[in-house]
């Protein structure tokens, strides 16, 4: 198995209301990629982090092996959700990737 975390803070300019609804589609979009990507065993988003976290949202996924994450990356289902929901409105993106 391998894991795949990122962490992203929204853009600065963003309101708290627009940050909502921007977390509420990444969440929807990415989980909904569960049945629609081969080799992704889970996929989780939490939009939910306490006031003392530096991060708005994390992705949580865990991958049948390290294939399985490449072929994820370029996946064109995966590829639309980041470039629609996900890259427009972030301005850090840190990721950890990682044998389980």
């Amino acid at each position: 198995m391998v894991k795949h975390i990122i962490l992203w803070t929204l853009k600065d300019e963003l309101t708290a209301e627009e940050k909502d609804e921007i977390k509420k589609g990444i969440k929807e979009g990415l989980e909904g990629l569960k049945e629609k990507v081969p080799g992704i065993v889970d996929i989780k988003v939490n939009i939910n982090g306490l006031e003392s976290s530096n991060a708005d949202l994390m992705l949580d996924s865990t991958f049948e092996n390290e294939e399985a994450l490449k072929g994820y990356s370029v996946h064109p289902e995966h590829v639309a959700v980041a470039d629609t929901k996900v890259r427009p409105f972030t301005k850090i993106r840190s990721c950890l990737d990682f044998e389980a």
